[in-house]
C-alpha cells in the first residue's frame, strides 16, 4: 500500500493560487520521513554552454532566442498547434488571455509573445551580425552565416515579410516572404558550398567539416536546416521543393554517420531514477536518451541548443508544464508553475504500445522521491491525491488543475534546479527519415514511397510497420515524432489543418497562419513596415 506524504503547509502559496506572473514563491513545509539521497547532484550534469570560442556569443544567442522556454519562439509554435494549451487555472495563467488568444487563434498585433518572439530573433542577428564584420576564417564565418540563416528561417516562417539586416545600422525595405526564402536559401548553399543539392552534390570545397560537434554547424546541420526550408517551401513560396528537401535530408541520413537511437544502440543511466519508485527505471534507452538531461553527446543529435542547470539556462519545461507540487517528486529546488497541459486528442493519437507514448508524457498518479502520493491540499473534486488525467475541462476560466497529461519528453533530473540541463535538438536523423519520406512521397504524388522510413521511426518505438499510407496517417506519425519540438504549427499549415477546430478552438481564418507583425515593431518603424493582411 502506498503511502500518503503528510506535510504541514507553513506558506500559503504551496498549493494553492501560484500564478505564472508570480513565479517566486517559496515551497516550506515539513515532510514524516526524510528525504534520502543516494546520488550527488552533480552526477547527471548538462554539457554545460558549449565551447569556449570565438563564436560562443552567437550561439549562445539560441537560448535567448526562445529556443526552449516559456513566452516566445517555442511557446508561440507549440500553443498555437494542437499538441497543447497552457489552461487558466482560476486566477492562475490567466495573464490577460495571451494563451486563450494562442490556442484559439485570435491573437493580434499586440500580443506579447508574438513581439518577443520577434525581438529575440533581431537580438541574435545582431549579434551574428557584428562577429561577421570581425575577422572570420572561412569555416567561422559560414558557420555564423548558418546560424544567422536559422534566425531568419524562423522570422520567415512566423511573420512572413520582414527585414533582411546584414549589418549594424542598416534599415532596408520590408522583404517579401519569397524574398527572405530566396536570401535564406542562399546562404545556406553558400556556407555548403554548392548551387543546388542533388543526389551527386559534392560538398568537397564547403568551409563547413564534416566533424561531429552538435553545438557548432558542419555540413549536415546545414544540409538539415536547408531539408527543413525545402519541405516548407510551397508555403513560404507557392513553389514545391519536396525533392530537394529529400535530396538533402538522404544525404545527411546516407553520410552523417548519425545514429538512430534503438535500445540496443543508446542506453545511459535515468538521471530521474527515484531509489524507492520501482516503475522508475534503471536506465534510459534509445528515444528516450535523446531528449534527456544527459543528451549533449547522443549520436541521433546533428545540431542542438547547449543547456546546463548552471552555466547555460533557458530550457523550463519542468516549471512550464508539472503541478506545483510535483517539486516533491524529484526533489526540485523549485515550485513549478503548472501551465502547460497537452490535448487529449493528440495524447490518443498514440497507439497504446508506442514507447514513444510512455516517454512524451506523464500520467496517472504522482509519487515523490520515497514513493509516497503527493497531495493538492487546494483541490475543489475531493481528490486530494495528484493524477494527470487525459480529459481537460476547459481551457478557461477553470480549468482543472491536473486537468491533461504533462510535457515528459525532455526527461526530469532529480534535484532539478528551474533551468534543465537538456539540450534541444534542432536537426537530428529521426526527423532527417521523416523529411526524406515525405519529400519523396509528395514529390511523385504516391505516399506509399513514404513507408520504408516511416516503418524505420515506428520501428525504434516498438509498433509494427505500415502497410500503407496516406497523407493524414503520415501526418498522425510525423506529429508523433516530433512532440514538442517545434513543428507542429508548420505541418499543420503544410497539410492544411491549421484553421481546422480542435478542442476549444473553432475553425480559424487563413489569415492566421502568419502571425502579425508586431505593433511595437510597426509604430518603431517610421512607417518603414507594414501589417500582414488580415490584422
Amino acid at each position: 500500500m502506498k503511502n500518503i506524504l503528510k506535510a504541514t503547509i507553513i506558506s500559503s502559496g504551496l498549493l494553492f493560487a501560484a500564478s505564472c506572473t508570480n513565479l517566486d514563491e517559496d515551497l516550506q513545509g515539513s515532510v514524516t520521513q526524510p528525504f534520502t539521497v543516494d546520488i550527488p547532484q552533480t552526477s547527471f550534469e548538462g554539457g554545460g554552454p558549449g565551447p569556449a570560442d570565438a563564436l560562443s556569443a552567437a550561439f549562445g544567442k539560441l537560448r535567448d532566442a526562445g529556443s526552449a522556454n516559456h513566452g516566445g519562439y517555442w511557446s508561440v509554435q507549440s500553443v498555437s498547434s494542437d499538441e497543447m494549451a497552457v489552461t487558466q487555472k482560476g486566477g492562475d495563467w490567466y495573464d490577460g488571455g495571451i494563451w486563450i488568444d494562442m490556442h484559439r487563434h485570435t491573437y493580434g498585433p499586440s500580443s506579447g509573445p508574438v513581439n518577443d518572439t520577434w525581438n529575440g530573433q533581431y537580438s541574435a542577428i545582431a549579434v551574428c551580425n557584428d562577429l561577421l564584420a570581425t575577422n572570420l576564417d572561412a569555416n567561422q564565418e559560414s558557420q555564423i552565416r548558418v546560424l544567422r540563416a536559422l534566425f531568419y528561417y524562423r522570422l520567415l516562417d512566423v511573420y512572413g515579410r520582414v527585414k533582411v539586416v546584414t549589418a549594424a545600422g542598416q534599415n532596408p525595405a520590408q522583404s517579401t516572404r519569397a524574398q527572405v526564402f530566396a536570401f535564406v536559401e542562399s546562404e545556406l548553399l553558400g556556407a555548403l558550398g554548392v548551387a543546388a543539392v542533388t543526389p551527386s552534390m559534392d560538398l568537397s570545397t564547403s568551409p563547413l567539416g564534416t566533424g561531429k560537434n552538435s553545438y557548432r554547424v558542419n555540413q549536415f546541420a546545414a544540409l538539415g536546416l536547408l531539408a527543413q526550408l525545402y519541405l516548407n517551401a510551397e508555403v513560404y513560396t507557392g513553389t514545391a521543393r519536396y525533392a530537394e528537401a529529400a535530396n538533402a535530408a538522404s544525404y545527411v541520413i546516407d553520410q552523417g554517420g548519425y545514429i538512430l537511437c534503438d535500445d540496443a544502440s543508446c542506453i545511459a543511466p535515468n538521471p530521474g531514477k527515484r531509489p524507492a519508485v520501482d516503475s522508475d527505471p534503471e536506465n534510459l534507452t534509445g528515444y528516450a536518451t535523446v531528449f534527456a538531461p544527459h543528451n549533449q553527446n547522443n549520436p541521433e543529435i546533428i545540431w542542438s541548443v547547449a543547456y546546463d542547470g548552471v552555466s547555460a539556462g533557458g530550457m523550463n519545461f519542468n516549471m512550464m508544464t508539472l503541478h506545483y507540487a510535483s517539486q516533491f517528486t524529484w526533489n526540485f529546488s523549485d515550485q513549478p508553475w503548472n501551465g502547460y497541459s497537452v490535448l487529449e486528442d493528440f495524447y490518443n493519437s498514440y497507439e497504446s504500445g508506442d514507447a514513444r507514448k510512455a516517454i512524451n508524457f506523464l500520467e496517472g498518479p504522482q509519487l515523490d522521491y520515497n514513493g509516497s502520493a503527493i497531495i493538492d491540499y487546494a483541490a475543489t473534486d475531493g481528490n486530494l491525491e495528484i493524477s494527470y488525467v487525459p480529459p481537460i475541462n476547459e481551457l478557461e476560466p477553470n480549468a482543472n488543475r491536473v486537468g491533461g497529461v504533462r510535457l515528459n519528453k525532455f526527461s526530469y533530473r532529480l534535484f532539478g534546479r528551474p533551468e534543465m540541463d537538456n539540450d534541444m535538438p534542432l536537426v537530428r536523423l529521426g526527423e532527417m527519415y521523416l523529411i526524406r519520406a515525405e519529400g519523396l512521397a509528395r514529390a511523385a504524388g504516391d505516399w506509399s514511397l513514404a513507408i520504408p522510413d516511416v516503418n524505420t521511426i515506428r520501428a525504434r518505438a516498438n509498433v509494427s510497420g505500415m502497410s500503407t499510407m496516406t497523407a493524414d496517417s503520415f501526418f498522425d506519425e510525423r506529429g508523433r515524432e516530433m512532440f514538442m519540438e517545434s513543428t507542429r504549427r508548420q505541418d499543420l499549415i503544410r497539410f492544411g489543418k491549421y484553421d481546422d477546430p480542435w478542442w476549444e478552438k473553432t475553425n480559424s481564418d487563413p489569415y492566421r497562419s502568419v502571425f502579425p507583425i508586431p505593433q511595437p515593431q510597426i509604430d518603431a518603424s517610421s512607417g518603414t513596415l507594414t501589417q500582414n493582411p488580415g490584422y
